[in-house]
C-alpha cells in the first residue's frame, strides 16, 4: 500500500512516500526549486517520489496533507471575535492559502492525470506522528512545539503502538516559536528560518536579560503557556507566502522592547555584547520553557520515553539538555522535525493511527532523497567537458583522508540526499577538525556567512563517549552535547565557544561509506571526527551534480567528490 504525504502551501513544502508504512522517499521542494523554504504545492517532489519508486499516481491509496482547516474552528471564531485586528491580519494572509488548499485536487489531476482521495491531518498531529511512528518506542510521551499550526502552538500526547492520543494543546497566539522569532528580528535577523543564527550567537553572551525574558513569556497553569501580549505585534499577521516565499511580519513592538533591551539591531550594525547577551537570554528562557513543558507532559503520561517534533525541536542546544533536565530517560527526534517533516508525519498518522496498521522498524535513515549513479555522473561530466578521476572506494577514502588532513576542504556528494535541514555526509562539505583556522575559512570563503556560526563534528559512533560528556546516540545531528574538556584542544574547529558541539553519530551499519571515510581519517590522524557542514552557499543544499559543480567552481573548495569521481583544483 502506497500513501503519499505532502506539506503544501506552507514553509518547507515537501513530499514523502510510504510503502506499507515504511518511508521510502522524502524530499523538500526547495531542493528542486532552489529557493530556501519554498512554500507552494510540491509537484516536483511528488514526481520524484513516484518516479523513483517506478509507480504512477494511480498506485497511491491516499494523499495526506499536514493541515486541517477545520481544526479548532470554535476556538478560532472565539479568538476572532475578541481580537479583530489581529484576526483580520492573519486571515488576510491565510485566505489565499485556503483557496490554494481547495485547488490541490485540481492541480494534482492536471499534473498527473488523477488525484487519489485527499486526507487532511491536523498540523501538530502530523508532527507527533513523524516523531513517534519513526521512533523505536512502543509507547511514549509525544510533544510538538512550534510557531503555530492549525491554531495550536504546543501539543502534548500519549502514544502507544499505532495510536496517538492528544491530551492537551496550547492555542495560538501564545507561542515559544513566535517569542523566539520576535527576538530574532530584534537582533537584526529578518528572514524566515533565521532563528538558528540566534542559537549560534547565544554562547558568546551571558543571560543577563533572563529575568526580563521571564516577564515576557512563562508556563501557565490552566494553559500550557502564558505571555504578556504587549510585547508582540500580531496585527500584521504572522507569516505570508508571496510567490511561495515565506515572509514573516514584524512580530515585536519596538516601543516596548527598546526601553528594556536597548535599540534594535539593524542588519548593518556590528554586534555588541548587549546583542550577544540578548541572544543568550532568549536561548536560556526557551530552554527553561521547553523543559517545563516536557516535565508537564511527563506528569500527564508517566512514560519515560519522549518523542519531540515541531520547529522548536530544531533547537539542538536545548535538545542536548533534555534528558538531564527532565524526568525522561530516552529521546527520539526525527531528521526533519521542522515543517518539512509534516509530509512524512501526515502519511504516517493516516497509515498507523487511522488505518490501524501494525508498527514497523524505527527510522534512523535520513537518506530518502534523490541519488545519481556513477554512470549518470560521468554523463554529466562529459556533457560539461569536465575531466575527473574515477577512484574505487578504498583508494578514494585514502585520498580524501590525505587531502583533508593537509587542510583541503572537500565537497562530498554521495548517495541519496538527506531529508531534513542537516547534511549528514551525503551532501556535505568536509574539513579537518584539528585546524584552528577551519571555522574562519569555511565561514568567510566558502559558506559566506556570519563568523560566529559553528560547524558540526561527525564522529564515529564507537568513539562518542570518548569525546563527549553524557554522550547520546545522535544520528541526525539533532543535539548539542558538551565536548570533554581534555578533547577540546584536539578538535578546535568543531568546539564551540562554550565547549559544546552539535554532533552527528556515524554508524557503520547506517552510513557505511561515510563511516569508512572517517575511519581512514582516523587511521591517518588518530582523530575519528570530520567537520561536516551542508554543501551549499546561501542556497538550498545541493541536490544535483550540476549544483555541486557550480558551488565547487564559485567557492574556495579544493576537492569535489561526485560518487566515485574526483575533481581537484
Amino acid at each position: 500500500m502506497y500513501i503519499l504525504g505532502i506539506n503544501a502551501y506552507h514553509a518547507d513544502s515537501s513530499a514523502a512516500l510510504l510503502k506499507n508504512g515504511e518511508v521510502i522517499y522524502a524530499t523538500e521542494e526547495e531542493r528542486f526549486e532552489r529557493i530556501k523554504h519554498w512554500a507552494g504545492l510540491p509537484l516536483k517532489s511528488i514526481a520524484f517520489c513516484l518516479e523513483a519508486e517506478g509507480i504512477s499516481i494511480h498506485d497511491v491509496k491516499a494523499i495526506c496533507i499536514g493541515r486541517d482547516p477545520k481544526a479548532k474552528l470554535k476556538n478560532k471564531i472565539k479568538y476572532t471575535l475578541s481580537n479583530r485586528k489581529i484576526a483580520l491580519g492573519m486571515f488576510k494572509q491565510r485566505f489565499s492559502n485556503r483557496n490554494d488548499l481547495q485547488s490541490i485536487e485540481e492541480l494534482i489531476k492536471e499534473s498527473f492525470g488523477y488525484c487519489p482521495p485527499i486526507k487532511y491531518i491536523e498540523h501538530h498531529r502530523a508532527h507527533l506522528a513523524s516523531a513517534f511512528f519513526s521512533s523505536p518506542f512502543d509507547e511514549a510521551t509525544v510533544v510538538s512545539i512550534d510557531g503555530s499550526g492549525d491554531f495550536s502552538t504546543v501539543m502534548i500526547g500519549k502514544a502507544k503502538n499505532n495510536t496517538i492520543e492528544v491530551i492537551e494543546s496550547q492555542d495560538f497566539p501564545v507561542s515559544i516559536g513566535i517569542f523566539y522569532s520576535a527576538f530574532t528580528q530584534f537582533l537584526g535577523f529578518p528572514y524566515y528560518g533565521d532563528e538558528y543564527k540566534v542559537m549560534g550567537l547565544s554562547p558568546y553572551g551571558q543571560p543577563t536579560f533572563l529575568e526580563e525574558m521571564r516577564k515576557v513569556i512563562w508556563s501557565g497553569k490552566k494553559t500550557i503557556l502564558e505571555w504578556d501580549k504587549s510585547y508582540f505585534d500580531l496585527e500584521g499577521g504572522v507569516i505570508s507566502y508571496d510567490n511561495n516565499m515565506p515572509v514573516v511580519s514584524t512580530l515585536f513592538k519596538q516601543e516596548k522592547l527598546e526601553p528594556i533591551f536597548g535599540k534594535r539591531k539593524s542588519k548593518t550594525d556590528t554586534f555588541e555584547q548587549r546583542h550577544k547577551d540578548i541572544a543568550s537570554s532568549v536561548q536560556k528562557r526557551t530552554e527553561e520553557l521547553i523543559f517545563e513543558i516536557l516535565t508537564r507532559a511527563f506528569e500527564l503520561t508517566g512514560l519515560e520515553n519522549v518523542c519531540i517534533a515541531g520547529g522548536v525541536a530544531q533547537n539542538s542546544v536545548a535538545n542536548g539538555k533534555v534528558l538531564e533536565n527532565t524526568p525522561f530517560k530516552h529521546l527520539y527526534i526525527p531528521s526533519a522535525g521542522h515543517d518539512a517533516g509534516i509530509s512524512m508525519g501526515a502519511a504516517q498518522y493516516y497509515y498507523f493511527n487511522d488505518l490501524k496498521n501494525d508498527r514497523i522498524a524505527p527510522l534512523y535513515n535520513a537518506n530518502l532523497g534523490i541519488s545519481f549513479t556513477n554512470d549518470q555522473v560521468k554523463t554529466i561530466l562529459d556533457e560539461m567537458n569536465l575531466e575527473a578521476e574515477f577512484m574505487e572506494d578504498d583508494e578514494l577514502f585514502s585520498f580524501l583522508a590525505d587531502k583533508i588532513s593537509s587542510s583541503a576542504v572537500v565537497g562530498f556528494f554521495d548517495g541519496r540526499a538527506e531529508f531534513g535541514p542537516r547534511a549528514l555526509g551525503s551532501r556535505s562539505i568536509l574539513a579537518d577538525p584539528r585546524n584552528e583556522k577551519a571555522q574562519q575559512l569555511l565561514n568567510e570563503k566558502i559558506k559566506k556567512r556570519e563568523s560566529f556560526r559553528p560547524f558540526a563534528p561527525s564522529i564515529l559512533e564507537e568513539f562518542g563517549s570518548t569525546y563527549f560528556d553524557n554522550y547520546q546516540f545522535t544520528p541526525f545531528m539533532e543535539r548539542v552535547l558538551p565536548i570533554k574538556e581534555e578533547m577540546r584542544s584536539t578538535i578546535p574547529a568543531v568546539t564551540h565557544v562554550d565547549g559544546s558541539g552539535r554532533l552527528q553519530s556515524v554508524s557503520k551499519e547506517l552510513r557505511p561509506r561515510y563511516h569508512a571515510l572517517i575511519t581512514k581519517f582516523y587511521e591517518k590522524t588518530g582523530v575519528p571526527i570530520l567537520i561536516n557542514t551542508s554543501f551549499n552557499e546561501n542556497e538550498p543544499v545541493v541536490n544535483h551534480p550540476k549544483e555541486a559543480l557550480d558551488c565547487f567552481f564559485r567557492t574556495n573548495l579544493d576537492v569535489l567528490v561526485l560518487q566515485n569521481y574526483v575533481l581537484v583544483k
